[in-house]
């Protein structure tokens, strides 16, 4: 696959520099180069990057802001900082950035980060097992109210849920729910038996657990079964979760 990459940078001279990098690694495609905080999240919105190098200290808005409204839209946009600032990099940690590339750097070290995400897409584009056998039949069901319905879903039917584009995504094997309801919400009408925060932006069905592949630094990525769609746990979750499973 080909990894869309969006440039934010108000340094002319970085911004040649990371292109030079890009252009020499095959499967990454510069699809736009923002100077300053604003545009970044603009062009964030409207070309979808799934990669974007961003300095932090930007105009108008700087980068560490900036990268919170855009993994508040798509959780999983591939955010890697380069900047001369050490003293953000907790910050950086607290976003689950994939990397923290502090300037100066060589180009070996931009290489090594985008060898490690094409080394992730080669994890995730495995096939996800299919669960095998008739799903038990339950009578808790989650009430979901939609634009055009209100739905009783059974809960052990749930793979994940997610928020999306400001709206919260339910996904089943066979449908997908749009709702308005804030995954807080939906979180405490759940089993908290078979379902885990995994994530700001996540929640999971611990059964439909497949696989789990780091990401970046501090996060992983987890693979589900019945579905395409794959869900981010943090570090601090993942210990939780090891917990649960070691009762």
């Amino acid at each position: 696959m080909n990894f869309k990459v969006l440039i934010a940078d108000d340094d002319h001279g970085m911004r040649l520099v990371l292109k030079k990098a890009l252009s020499k690694v095959e499967g990454f495609e510069i699809i736009g180069e923002a100077e300053d905080g604003n545009a970044a999240l603009c062009f964030s919105e409207s070309l979808k990057p799934d990669v974007i190098f961003m300095d932090v200290e930007m105009p108008l808005l700087n980068g560490v802001e900036c990268a919170k409204k855009i993994l508040d839209i798509n959780p999983k946009t591939i955010i890697i900082f380069a900047t001369a600032h050490e003293e953000y990099m907790p910050a950086a940690f607290e976003l689950y950035a994939f990397d923290y590339l502090v300037k100066p750097f060589k180009l070996d070290r931009i290489y090594q980060t985008l060898e490690r995400i094409k080394s992730l897409a080669a994890y995730l584009n495995q096939p996800t097992a299919k669960q095998v056998g008739e799903p038990n039949k339950v009578l808790d069901k989650l009430i979901v109210k939609t634009k055009e319905s209100i739905n009783f879903i059974n809960m052990d039917e749930i793979i994940l849920i997610q928020r999306e584009n400001r709206s919260t995504a339910i996904y089943t094997a066979d449908e997908k729910y749009i709702t308005s309801d804030s995954l807080s919400d939906l979180e405490e009408r759940l089993d908290k038996s078979i379902f885990f925060r995994s994530h700001k932006s996540y929640i999971i069905n611990l059964h439909m657990i497949h696989k789990i592949y780091p990401y970046g630094r501090w996060t992983y990525v987890v693979k589900l079964k019945n579905t395409d769609q794959d869900a981010l746990l943090t570090y601090e979750r993942y210990e939780e979760m090891q917990k649960l499973f070691n009762r």
